[in-house]
């Protein structure tokens, strides 16, 4: 019936504002429009049965604290919930439809155990007032731990909520996620659960996170293209070993006494200068060219043979060597000459490191290599004098090894180009429990841990107490029942009924009786009793009081009274006359709003009598914003579904059908075009037009004048538009005489043209009353 219907689209105010229900909420809307179907949800909540003849039904109510319910869990609402409806009345009056059929009975309260009462008392004064907003006692102390405890999981949730975005933000967004840098962390199915999972690892004592160097050279192998395979490099040649030995025989050569000038033999300064004077004079050997004294040939022969051909050659010999030590010490350079981009970038740090120990020890080898000619040089300006070689250091083997390990990195390197793909993972793993264990850091994310740990210890803290209070309150309740269960009376069921049927109703011949039954146990049922002797044919307005004075009762029985129940009521007035919709508004007014002994009540009505006393309940005419207690509904049908809105201004403040079915026609009026939203104005329209004149005409012409004359009377000298609107009135109000137009589609037209007539004629007959009429409506 309530097809598609969505309670905040369609339920606003003049201003656009949801409004909601209140603690007194009014419906008024005509037959079969939805009323009843309202009343069995609430129904439904309150038995847990939904009714099998609807089909799929689907429906949600939201309570205030947030809990939803639907048709799926009728009773987890935690509500007391008591409905009126013709279903009510079925199930607890079977005798309305079954006369041999009895009342089920109901116990209340019973007068004769006060020390009893008195202890209910007590524990209803330490349980206190359950009602939102306003509790007190144990109830109070129930809602200070529930609230609490709410706000503890609302922080705790608020917290674990926050990392737990921070950490989605790493695993999958577009910016930082690890899972959108597949290239450099390696998993492009990366989660939020994978990094937990890695969290966990990052947090051992034994990782080790590394800096930004070592994370490039990282991301250098992750880059790292295949290389072409390294053939073995040329070895080099290291002849310290070699000159050692030849430098040593050398130094230590003797040279033969014999036939040498003893003086130059002991100086060697003064034998170098006589060998370059030697040199020089061998083309003019008779003079000397320093003194200009003559040079004997007996000189010449001790000259020539002080400075023989031996000794030449030996010179020579020591030149020789010079001259490759000079060429060992150019040639071995201080690196190595081997390209390191020959290597992957995982070995370039070894093969640094080897630069480094090479141009160390080539250092080392080129000193030895000096010290070497050092001595050579002396053995040269003393070419005559044997000398005494002086240990130099040898490391070569040093530079062999330093080679060795090289040619060993090559090989690695070769190795390496198989191993590449497994290394690159490798590689990606590092980084990406770096980023992780990094991105722990730049959240903070032990202070967060500790946070929500202390926030989780809390909230299971509050709701212990929660847990604590609520068994304590439970308990008291418990206590609270067995009380009430010592005071079951079921007699007194039956008298509440008759004490409503009496004073309200003054129905003195016509009671309810409790007839006890022996089996099980002290058990009753209730019969309808006139002047002593079980009622037979009670007509429908008996059965509607008795009906609505038992519902009355009952909430008065073991299980409702002082629940504070949410109560519904659906049209209870059903085939009553004045007096007794008089006294079912009075009898609603004193016991339930009087006394506020309900937490929300509802009331829906068809009758625009009712709806009027209603407007007269106690606090509904209250004005001041902050005290509205009453919202007010209109249920409309148009085509085959119903909707809920705001009750109209018009409806709300004048609630006499004249006024109602003034609207209708002005609405028929006014509109050109038809759709499922105001086709009711159209296919009502001859029941309300019959019904509108027929008021009226009744005022304005109060004499026995047929219909047809009256409408001759209101629309003057032509009889076309009385003959016009009387076949609307019979032909649309109730197929009079033409039984084949009640399956022809409604004249739209035709209706809208009656409708215009008669406020036209209204207009040109009393133009205040009309320009009031539309005043009533809302309209200016």
């Amino acid at each position: 019936m309530f097809h598609d219907f969505i309670w905040d689209k369609a339920v606003l105010d003049n201003e656009g504002n949801i409004t909601e229900f209140n603690v007194n909420n009014i419906f008024y809307g005509r037959n079969y429009s939805g009323k009843t179907t309202l009343s069995r949800m609430f129904r439904a909540m309150e038995t847990g049965l939904l009714s099998d003849k609807y089909q799929s039904p689907e429906f949600e109510i939201t309570w205030s604290e947030g809990k939803s319910v639907n048709q799926n869990n009728l009773q987890t609402h935690g509500k007391k919930i008591r409905v009126f409806n013709e279903d009510f009345i079925r199930e607890n009056l079977k005798f309305i439809t079954n006369p041999g059929e009895q009342i089920e009975s109901f116990a209340i309260l019973g007068d004769d155990n006060n020390k009893i009462e008195e202890e209910i008392h007590q524990l209803q004064a330490i349980l206190g007032i359950n009602i939102p907003g306003e509790e007190t006692g144990l109830f109070k102390e129930l809602r200070q731990c529930h609230n609490e405890a709410e706000d503890a999981y609302k922080m705790f949730l608020i917290e674990k909520d926050g990392l737990e975005k921070k950490l989605s933000l790493k695993a999958t967004d577009k910016t930082i996620g690890i899972r959108n840098q597949p290239l450099l962390f390696g998993d492009q199915n990366y989660n939020i659960a994978k990094l937990k999972t890695e969290i966990e690892f990052v947090l051992k004592e034994d990782y080790q996170s590394f800096d930004e160097e070592k994370a490039k050279e990282l991301k250098k192998t992750i880059n790292q293209d295949s290389l072409e395979t390294i053939f073995p490099f040329s070895k080099i040649d290291f002849r310290l070993s070699e000159l050692i030995q030849r430098a040593k025989l050398l130094l230590e050569k003797k040279i033969l006494e014999s036939g040498k000038i003893e003086s130059l033999l002991k100086n060697a300064a003064l034998n170098r200068w006589a060998k370059e004077g030697h040199a020089l004079h061998k083309d003019n050997h008779h003079t000397c060219g320093f003194c200009e004294n003559s040079i004997s040939s007996e000189r010449w022969m001790a000259l020539n043979q002080h400075f023989d051909e031996a000794s030449d050659l030996f010179e020579n010999q020591l030149k020789e060597i010079l001259n490759d030590i000079e060429v060992e010490i150019t040639e071995k350079t201080e690196v190595i000459g081997i390209d390191q981009n020959l290597f992957y970038v995982k070995f370039h740090e070894e093969f640094a490191r080897y630069q480094k120990d090479y141009k160390a020890e080539i250092k080392k080898y080129k000193d030895s290599l000096r010290n070497l000619a050092k001595q050579l040089e002396e053995r040269k300006n003393d070419l005559l004098n044997e000398k005494v070689y002086q240990e130099v250091s040898d490391n070569t083997n040093e530079l062999e090894k330093v080679f060795e390990k090289i040619e060993i990195i090559r090989m690695q390197s070769n190795d390496y180009s198989v191993e590449l793909n497994g290394e690159k993972k490798k590689a990606q793993d590092a980084l990406r429990l770096n980023e992780v264990y990094h991105y722990l850091i730049t959240i903070d994310y032990a202070k967060n841990l500790k946070l929500i740990s202390d926030l989780d210890r809390s909230k299971s803290e509050k709701s212990k107490l929660l847990q604590e209070k609520s068994n304590e309150v439970n308990q008291y309740f418990r206590e609270l029942e067995e009380k009430k269960s010592l005071l079951n009376d079921e007699e007194k069921g039956a008298d509440k009924v008759n004490e409503y049927l009496k004073n309200y109703f003054g129905h003195n011949f016509l009671s309810l009786r409790a007839i006890e039954n022996e089996e099980g146990g002290k058990h009753f049922r209730f019969e309808v009793v006139r002047e002593g002797e079980r009622a037979h044919h009670l007509s429908e307005g008996e059965c509607s009081l008795i009906s609505f004075c038992y519902f009355m009762a009952k909430l008065h029985d073991t299980e409702t009274k002082d629940s504070k129940p949410i109560i519904w009521i659906d049209d209870p007035i059903s085939s009553l006359d004045g007096n007794h919709i008089f006294f079912i508004f009075s009898m609603i007014n004193e016991e339930l709003v009087t006394q506020k002994n309900y937490e929300q009540l509802f009331i829906s009505t068809h009758n625009l009598e009712f709806l009027k006393y209603l407007k007269r309940l106690k606090g509904a005419d209250e004005r001041k914003k902050k005290k509205i207690t009453y919202n007010f509904f209109l249920i409309e049908r148009s085509s085959k579904y119903s909707s809920i809105q705001c009750m109209p201004k018009y409806l709300y403040q004048y609630v006499t059908e004249f006024n109602f079915l003034f609207e209708q026609i002005y609405h028929c009026a006014i509109t050109s075009q038809v759709d499922d939203s105001n086709f009711g104005y159209f296919y009502n329209f001859g029941n309300n037009a019959r019904k509108f004149l027929e008021i009226y005409l009744f005022y304005r012409f109060p004499g026995k004048e047929g219909e047809l004359e009256k409408y001759k009377l209101f629309f003057g000298d032509s009889t076309i538009p009385a003959v016009l609107i009387n076949r609307i009135n019979n032909e649309y109000s109730h197929l009079s005489g033409v039984l084949e137009r009640g399956a022809l589609p409604i004249d739209v037209p035709e209706m809208n043209a009656a409708a215009k007539l008669i406020l036209k004629r209204i207009e040109d007959s009393d133009s205040g009353q009309f320009a009031s009429l539309l005043s009533s409506i809302g309209v200016n």
